[in-house]
């Protein structure tokens, strides 16, 4: 670490608290007058410019309020695993302030390269600290500014910490490539849909059309049971994502034999979202087989379901679970789920009934099974890209670790 020095970060950068104002102030993008405003929604991995609001540019008492490329965007008021979150502020095209629940992290100096002040404020390490400082109120946690700027901020040579940023950033820029292919591969299934069955909704009279609820032997909700530190692993809804089981957060809920009887889920098994505040993901469905197990680490174990989720057992001598999932996922199926949620309280509902009166086009079960050996194909494609993605994602925090250690 020859020629680093650090520094207490309050030396070298400031905190810029947000504007004020009320919901009632919020006026359509673009209003004459107007401003774009970041909230704590913009602070995602990038900031995320597909809903900013507008307020009056008369709100912005400060020019130190305008945001300036280069800012780190901080969440400062949020949830407990939430505040401190942050996200590069870039070149924007339209003047744009932020509100009071996010402020900005601004170098003073010339001496900081902000990228780099970007990169180590985003570390696992740093935020983890960061965390750890927020004051919690009944619901909120608040970050600590006093406390994050005291943090000492290792402080190597202006043209070292250009070189460490741009290290990170490619490492970065390696793992986005490979998670667009993995997004590329899903959008290629629903392509080979199409390419093999059009849209199916048009084959009225050369394939036979039936309800829902003729292809499958039973449709089923979960379980109401809470999770308790013992008992069957359970899926909930954020376990039903990108129409795959996925098994990161993963919760044990005690029932009785019974009922675990009646919800051992099987082979081919399709789990729906049933209610959310989203209308968007009511409907959103997955297939669940062996492998969700042994990708868990709870291999030879029978998983169970939730009660905000139904499950769908298809009869697999007529059709597949497959095509069942990719028609549900297709524009004609979500459709047909649109039109059949209901709302109460804000959430978006729908029940076995309704999901079992939509009609479903039946290609021929040839046709259907070499859609799923092509479907299998891209699967092996995604689960190589993951595994690489992996392996690049412990890369970059290994990397990430020795870069404020200068060790790189």
């Amino acid at each position: 670490m020859s020629g680093w020095m650090s520094c207490p970060l309050g030396e070298v950068v400031e905190f810029i608290r947000g504007i004020t104002f009320k919901p009632t102030d919020v006026v359509p993008f673009g209003t004459v007058g107007s401003v774009g405003c970041m909230r704590t929604k913009n602070v995602q991995g990038r900031l995320d410019t597909s809903d900013v609001w507008a307020v009056d540019e008369s709100f912005v008492r400060r020019s130190n309020q305008f945001l300036r490329m280069g800012d780190i965007l901080v969440s400062s008021a949020n949830s407990w695993n939430l505040v401190g979150k942050c996200c590069w502020v870039p070149q924007l095209p339209w003047s744009t302030s932020f509100g009071g629940f996010v402020s900005v992290l601004r170098a003073r100096t010339e001496d900081v390269d902000s990228r780099f002040l970007f990169r180590w404020f985003s570390s696992e390490r740093v935020q983890s600290v960061v965390r750890s400082f927020g004051r919690q109120t009944t619901s909120i946690s608040n970050l600590d500014f006093d406390r994050c700027l005291s943090l000492k901020l290792p402080l190597p040579p202006l043209a070292e910490q250009r070189r460490i940023a741009e290290l990170l950033d490619r490492s970065d820029a390696l793992q986005d490539k490979r998670s667009e292919t993995i997004f590329q591969l899903d959008r290629l299934v629903q392509s080979i849909f199409y390419e093999m069955f059009g849209d199916p909704t048009s084959r009225r009279g050369s394939w036979n059309i039936s309800n829902f609820r003729n292809l499958v032997s039973e449709f089923r909700y979960g379980t109401s049971n809470k999770s308790q530190p013992q008992g069957a692993p359970a899926l909930r809804i954020p376990n039903v994502a990108n129409s795959e089981i996925d098994t990161s957060d993963l919760k044990l809920v005690p029932v009785s034999s019974s009922e675990y009887e009646r919800l051992r889920l099987l082979e081919g098994d399709l789990l729906f979202v049933r209610t959310n505040g989203n209308p968007n993901l009511v409907g959103r469905c997955a297939i669940y087989n062996r492998d969700v197990a042994a990708k868990s680490g709870r291999p030879g174990e029978d998983f169970i379901y939730a009660s905000y989720l139904i499950r769908a057992r298809p009869k697999m001598d007529v059709v597949s679970p497959v095509y069942l999932r990719e028609f549900m996922l297709g524009p004609a199926g979500r459709r047909a789920l649109r039109s059949r949620s209901k709302t109460s309280a804000g959430q978006f509902n729908i029940n076995t009934e309704s999901l079992g009166a939509i009609e479903v086009p039946v290609p021929p079960l040839g046709l259907q099974q070499e859609y799923v050996r092509r479907v299998e194909a891209v699967a092996k494609l995604k689960n190589n890209h993951r595994t690489y993605l992996a392996e690049l994602g412990a890369l970059s925090a290994s990397l990430q670790y020795r870069a404020f250690q200068g060790e790189l």
